[in-house]
């Protein structure tokens, strides 16, 4: 008897957390456009991080994958990424990758389509040439793509991180 009302309970306290978390449509339409906003505010000031959960490279299966990010501040990205792929002229041992802080050479805003707003930054080291595109979505999803001179394409899913601070 006392299973089953522990059992009870527990199905009790489910039923009453499921029920008072919900939103009405009119709060959670008010609470995307709040999201909408601070994505927009972050992309005028040239501030954010994009924390990276999913690569896609062009060869090879897609992989989960934790604690890598892209770091944009300013004129400036920092590049925490994982590379799988075919790398054509490289330095001997891989060289950095996709692992980097340099200064952007170009940042381009080409506006929203669709709830996107699409981010070409160009960006150069000692060993490469990228091309990051970005395409952010006012829910907060994000997905990059990185074309690069000397390495295969690859591809990135990601969540642009809402409480990021400098």
């Amino acid at each position: 008897m006392k299973h089953y009302s522990i059992f009870a309970l527990l199905a009790l306290a489910v039923f009453v957390s499921c029920g008072t978390t919900r939103q009405t449509p009119q709060e959670k339409s008010a609470a995307e456009a709040r999201t909408a906003q601070s994505i927009q505010k972050m992309l005028d000031e040239r501030s954010y991080q994009i924390d990276v959960y999913y690569m896609i490279p062009m060869r090879g299966g897609s992989k989960s994958v934790t604690t890598y990010s892209i770091t944009v501040d300013g004129s400036v990205i920092d590049s925490h990424l994982p590379y799988m792929g075919d790398a054509h002229n490289i330095p001997y041992g891989g060289g950095k990758g996709l692992n980097f802080n340099e200064e952007i050479a170009s940042y381009e805003d080409q506006g929203v389509k669709k709830d996107c707003h699409t981010i070409v930054i160009n960006v150069k080291n000692e060993e490469d040439t990228y091309v990051y595109t970005l395409g952010i979505f006012d829910n907060g999803e994000v997905s990059i793509h990185v074309n690069s001179r000397n390495r295969d394409d690859i591809s990135y899913l990601g969540r642009i991180v809402m409480d990021y601070k400098k």
